[in-house]
This record gives C-alpha cells, structure tokens and sequence, in this order.
C-alpha cells in the first residue's frame, strides 16, 4: 500500500483512471455523434447504453475512476505547494511550462462543476425524471442546445476539457512508463489532435443544433 501512497503511485494510479476516463470519451462522443446521422439510431445506442448490464456495471467503475482520479490529483497539487511553499523570485512558469500544465487543477474543477450540470441535465432526467418533458432521448439532447446560455457554458466546458487532455494525455503516458525520447514527439503530437478532436467533435455538435 505504500506504494499507493508515495508521489510516483498517486500518479500512476492518477494516470491510469485519466486513461480509462478518456476511453470512456471516445465512446460519448462515438454516441453523441449519432445524432447528426439518425434520430432512431441514437435513441436506439442510448437505449442500449441505458439497459445493457454490463455498461450499467461499468457506471459504477466510471465513478469510481472519476472519484479516485480527482483525489489524488488534489492530493498531488497540495503536496507540490507544500513542498514550494514560496515561489521563486525569478521564477517564470510560461518559460518552463505550457498553459495546459500551468492550468490542470482550475481546468479541472470547471470541468468537474460542468459534469454535475451534465449529469443533472441528462442522466438524472434519462434514469429517473421525465426527460425534462421530452419525448425521446434524442429530443432532450437536441432541445437543450436551443438554449443559447446552456450551448456556450457546454462549449467552453469542453474548450476547457481540451486544454485539460492536452497535458493529461501525455503525462499519463509518462507517469506509467512511456516516456522514451523515440515516443515523446509522437506522443505530444497525438495529445493534440486528440484535445482538438473531443474539443471541437463535441463543440460541433451543439453548435449544429443551435443553429439549426
């Protein structure tokens, strides 16, 4: 268990939820992108994520890597400030660092804020409320975007979330092991399209509805 709790395995673990969080935004966005194409096809993908056991196991596991993913990255930011309880005079962190970096924790709490409003907004209303007066799933999806208040906080949500998985997905891959100087280039480039692709795949699709 000391391990667990040393700095190098708060980050491992805190680098192996952030990759299982981020498989499990492939698979959202795969879903949402559904529904550009067919109405019955995504109430169909969302019935069956809604039924389907093993995904409904999976939920709890999602929690989980949600729950231990947001401790140890406060864990880990209140021991490295304790540790520099001062800061450097001549200390410039734009030289030594990206603004992704520079910017993880407060990324990371609005993004988790934005994930409460998410889940209300959606998940509560598909599992236990009325779909928020909706017919289908695909309708309370498509009908928030109407909103033009609720369509900007859920683009710079996810503005934010990139800038978050740009330096996220990189470091994970660090912090268990891929770190070779053969790797780093590749790793830094694929980090980028990743954040541009969940950033602007989930941005596109509210805007689309909002517009139309």
């Amino acid at each position: 268990m000391s391990f667990f709790t040393s700095s190098i395995g708060r980050k491992v673990v805190m680098s192996i939820t952030g990759l299982f969080l981020i498989s499990f935004l492939i698979v959202h966005l795969a879903v949402n992108l559904l529904t550009l194409v067919s109405k019955d096809l995504f109430n169909e993908a969302s019935h069956f994520m809604g039924t389907n056991p093993f995904i409904q196991t999976m939920q709890y596991v999602l929690a989980l890597g949600f729950i231990l993913h947001i401790s140890q990255g406060l864990i880990l930011t209140m021991k490295n400030r304790q540790a520099r309880p001062q800061k450097y005079a001549m200390n410039k962190p734009e030289t030594n660092s990206g603004i992704s970096s520079r910017s993880m924790l407060l990324t990371g709490v609005l993004v988790l804020l934005f994930i409460f409003i998410h889940l209300r907004d959606y998940l509560w209303e598909m599992k236990f409320g009325n779909l928020g007066g909706y017919e289908t799933d695909y309708d309370l999806v498509v009908g928030l975007f109407d909103d033009p208040i609720y369509t900007a906080v859920y683009v710079l949500s996810f503005i934010l979330l990139a800038f978050h998985l740009n330096h996220g997905f990189q470091s994970a891959f660090q912090s268990i092991g891929v770190n070779h100087p053969k790797y780093t280039s590749f790793l830094k480039t694929l980090s980028t399209v990743f954040c541009i692709f969940v950033g602007v795949g989930f941005s596109a699709i509210s805007l689309y509805f909002f517009f139309n």
